[in-house]
């Protein structure tokens, strides 16, 4: 059997544990932030019957001739709202385009809320119609998962266990369907997601259907994640990393191609990329500066930062 290249977690220990058992959970996944910036978690509560659905649904709408998904494809939201097209997004160290096509759905606040304005409709499918709506129920559960998630983090870092709560409430996170055709011809020299590392505070990624996952180690090596059955992998995002100074770790990762008899294997992942609300401050918290670790960023805040990097990954005009 393959030795885990990440540690396992399991959230119902801290949702619904006693102390002792809160404090492990909050401990063990502290100490994999930190050292690895990856982490596999049980027991979190995103009902599988939904990712299921949601994986359906995906297959469905990618199936669709190029043309009818290209109607779904909205100028200016920076491929924030509903579909974008394959080779429209790169690493920001890279000029080459991944593999992917990818669809995207965000946050939904009712009408007459306060930040409506910020926060474009999203795009429902009409020859998929119950693709969003699965993806919207989706959304919800792991904004769940990812509080609960976290909290634990705030008590970690002595923040208070509720410093997120109002940061991440309504925040402008983003549910990603990805999708990597078959590759047809040798690659000119992308792969389907080149090394690279998230913008957002923590991501979480249910299993792809098919392997590929890598992420980089300190020693210089690629290892693959192999998550199992109804397990979640997390992954600290750039925002986390710039708050806490680089204590805890936005490690770099990427999806490879599959071996050349597999290439005819498509791949879908799912994403969920936590965001916080636009105005949360990324300034870096005082208490993971001392004289061994000088501030490393200036301050910016969630939205400036959001702002900068889908410039880079070549999203944003």
């Amino acid at each position: 059997m393959q030795k885990r290249a990440i540690p396992l977690v399991d959230l119902e220990q801290f949702v619904h544990g006693n102390a002792e058992e809160r404090a492990a959970f909050v401990e063990k996944l502290g100490d994999a932030f930190h050292r690895i910036g990856f982490v596999g978690v049980v027991n979190h509560g995103v009902p599988q019957d939904l990712i299921d659905r949601f994986y359906s649904e995906s297959k469905a709408f990618f199936a669709l001739p190029d043309e009818v998904k290209q109607q779904y494809e909205i100028a200016g939201l920076a491929g924030q709202r509903g579909y974008t097209s394959f080779g429209k997004e790169h690493a920001k160290q890279s000029e080459v385009a991944d593999l992917k096509e990818f669809f995207q759905i965000g946050q939904e606040v009712p009408p007459g809320d306060a930040l409506k304005e910020r926060y474009p409709d999203n795009v429902h499918i009409k020859e998929s119609p119950h693709f969003t709506e699965t993806g919207i129920a989706l959304y919800k559960a792991f904004e769940e998962a990812g509080s609960q998630l976290l909290r634990a983090i705030a008590i970690h870092l002595d923040l208070g266990e509720h410093y997120f709560d109002d940061k991440i409430d309504k925040g402008n996170s983003i549910l990603r369907s990805i999708f990597y055709p078959p590759i047809t011809r040798e690659p000119a020299s992308a792969i389907r997601a080149e090394q690279h590392e998230d913008i957002n505070l923590i991501t979480l990624l249910v299993g792809a259907s098919a392997g590929g996952l890598q992420l980089y180690t300190k020693d210089g090596e690629w290892l693959d994640i192999v998550p199992g059955d109804d397990e979640i992998v997390i992954n600290v995002g750039d925002m986390l990393q710039r708050l806490t100074n680089n204590y805890l770790k936005s490690t770099t990762h990427r999806v490879v191609n599959p071996p050349r008899e597999l290439w005819h294997m498509p791949r879908l992942s799912i994403p969920f990329f936590l965001h916080p609300k636009s105005e949360m401050d990324l300034s870096i918290l005082q208490k993971c500066v001392d004289e061994s670790h000088p501030p490393a960023y200036a301050p910016i805040t969630a939205g400036e930062y959001l702002d900068e990097r889908l410039r880079e990954i070549g999203l944003k005009k």
